[in-house]
């Protein structure tokens, strides 16, 4: 089942000249319309510009192409925002030497999923009528002051900078949408408003009624309007695209030589309670690949059904070099999928063996590690798992990322759990309090990857499943390696401190701090022990203690 929006829009010049108003809508199908959702976007050129008609229509063109083409991982607010501040500075620069030749207002809605988006700048109105009740969405960014309530204060191209404001709420079968230009809303009313979409069943009647009873009532502006109603909701965003496949029955214990489709079994890579991964060939080619899938205790568990097939639709959005592709399946018998094989072994598996990381090695390590955080965090997607066990270093010196079985996309993805997954002695301190995974939580576990490669300890000790620990100060990475250069070693402490703010804030100044070393050495906060601060100060107070505690025992003995 999927999202079904009935839709209507009208747009009448009226008295004026020109219409300056532009209206438009997308209404895409298949995982786009998962994704993305249906997008309406309402603009209205401001009346006293040379060129309102042609900044509308840029606008409406912008958002409704643009969107479309942003990483279908980011959550609708942010791209909105990073397409809006782009159709901004465009319009802002086109007027130029104090004149406003091109500004427009907008009102967009997105309904993806169950959810809805407004995006709105200017005194283009979304109202929402539930439950026979009509509610306006959206607030008139005019001048609250007499004689100025038609006079924006906010609008594309007027400054230098925007400042749209979002918001966000639950849809329900029923509800009926409305984005009006003040040409409607003005001359109407918000009860007239009210009886004509209640009137009116079919949006593209009621958007054409409202639009001529707006003229009628004496309206001296152009009148636009969208009627969006919500005809059917699906069960869930990105659940519907994956529900088909978690249909399919798991495969049985595949051993070498055996086939799954189009794949001949190779060996046995790994083998838990939750998943299982096969070393396989592609029969048409021979070429190497790695199969994955659940093992036989969740053949029942469309929960962990669910999260294989969200890791491989997060894995198909890779195409950086620092993770695994994920290889297109057309049809499959059984529930798994097939990623590419990389001949290597993990930074765990290599630390384990005895291999020595030097310092320059880490720091190396720790610039790919940056750049392939920043890749995820760019498309909004958490790792929420990122340790030694999950780095591979392959035989041709190349970092790869692995496992986006705990990964979130915000907003996007599912999140069955409802904790923080991860391994423990990798995870921030505020995850243990119930805070929700960030890209700095995923920071902090590269900082803490990276201080065990170099001195095969944590920084606050190994943390055991169910302990719920209390960080201190982390213990400077000299203390097992006095070998390593003090802006390495800050680095570290940055990465890991016990505090969020205190951090990294973006994979980017991680990765600038590794890459300019001791040209920019990092500052920390850290507590110094006193004897490192000043050791003849601290003597001095072991020499006073041991005089007085001496004079006490005198005393004692003295007394008897």
């Amino acid at each position: 089942m999927t999202l079904e929006l009935a839709i209507g829009s009208h747009s009448e010049t009226g008295p004026k000249p020109r219409n300056e108003d532009a209206l438009g809508m997308v209404t895409p199908s298949g995982e786009l319309l998962t994704t993305k959702g249906i997008a309406l976007a309402l603009a209205d050129g401001v009346s006293g510009c040379e060129n309102g008609d042609e900044a509308a229509r840029t606008v409406v063109r912008g958002v409704l192409s643009d969107y479309y083409a942003t990483p279908e991982t980011w959550e609708i607010p942010v791209a909105l925002d990073k397409l809006l501040t782009a159709l901004n500075s465009w319009l802002a620069a086109q007027n130029g030497g104090g004149q406003q030749r091109f500004v427009s207002t907008l009102a967009v809605l997105i309904a993806r999923g169950r959810r809805y988006v407004l995006g709105h700048v200017g005194d283009t109105r979304i109202y929402l009528l539930r439950d026979k009740a009509l509610r306006q969405l959206t607030q008139d960014h005019v001048w609250d002051q007499p004689g100025m309530h038609h006079v924006l204060k906010r609008a594309v191209g007027l400054d230098d900078a925007i400042v749209v404001d979002f918001s966000e709420g639950e849809l329900r079968a029923g509800d009926v949408f409305l984005l009006a230009t003040d040409g409607v809303w003005e001359p109407l009313g918000e009860l007239r408003l009210h009886e004509l979409l209640e009137l009116h069943d079919d949006p593209q009647r009621a958007a054409e009624a409202i639009c001529q009873a707006a003229l009628v009532a004496g309206g001296q502006d152009n009148a636009s309007c969208q009627v969006a109603r919500v005809s059917r909701l699906p069960s869930e965003a990105l659940r519907d695209n994956l529900a088909l496949a978690t249909q399919l029955p798991l495969p049985s214990k595949l051993k070498p030589g055996q086939h799954c489709d189009d794949f001949v079994i190779e060996s046995l890579l790994h083998e838990s309670r939750a998943t299982r991964l096969y070393k396989v060939s592609h029969s048409p080619n021979g070429k190497p690949y790695v199969l994955k899938t659940l093992g036989p205790l969740l053949a029942s568990d469309e929960e962990a059904q669910t999260a294989l097939l969200t890791e491989e639709w997060l894995g198909k959005k890779l195409a950086a070099h620092y993770f695994p592709q994920v290889l297109p399946l057309d049809n499959r018998s059984s529930l798994y999928y097939v990623m590419s094989w990389h001949a290597g072994q993990t930074l765990a598996a290599r630390l384990e063996a005895g291999q020595h990381f030097s310092a320059p090695e880490v720091a190396g390590i720790g610039i790919r590690l940056a750049k392939a955080l920043g890749v995820l965090h760019r498309l909004n997607i958490l790792h929420r798992d990122i340790k030694l066990d999950n780095l591979l270093l392959t035989d041709d010196d190349k970092l790869k990322v692995l496992d986006l079985g705990v990964a979130l996309c915000p907003g996007l993805t599912p999140d069955a759990t409802n904790s923080n997954p991860g391994t423990p002695s990798y995870m921030a301190p505020e995850l243990f309090n119930g805070a929700g995974a960030t890209p700095q939580s995923d920071l902090y576990a590269a900082g803490v990857s990276l201080y065990r490669l170099l001195t095969s300890h944590y920084p606050y000790g190994e943390i055991e499943p169910f302990q719920h620990p209390r960080f201190g100060e982390p213990v400077p990475p000299t203390r097992y390696r006095p070998d390593i250069p003090p802006w390495l070693e800050n680095c570290l402490l940055k990465a890991v401190a016990r505090e969020a703010p205190a951090r990294f804030e973006t994979a980017e100044e991680l990765l600038v701090a590794l890459e300019r070393g001791e040209h920019q050495s990092v500052f920390t906060h850290r507590r110094t022990p006193l004897i490192e601060r000043d050791p003849l100060l601290t003597w001095q107070a072991v020499a006073g203690v041991s005089i007085v505690f001496n004079l006490l025992l005198l005393y004692i003995l003295l007394a008897r």
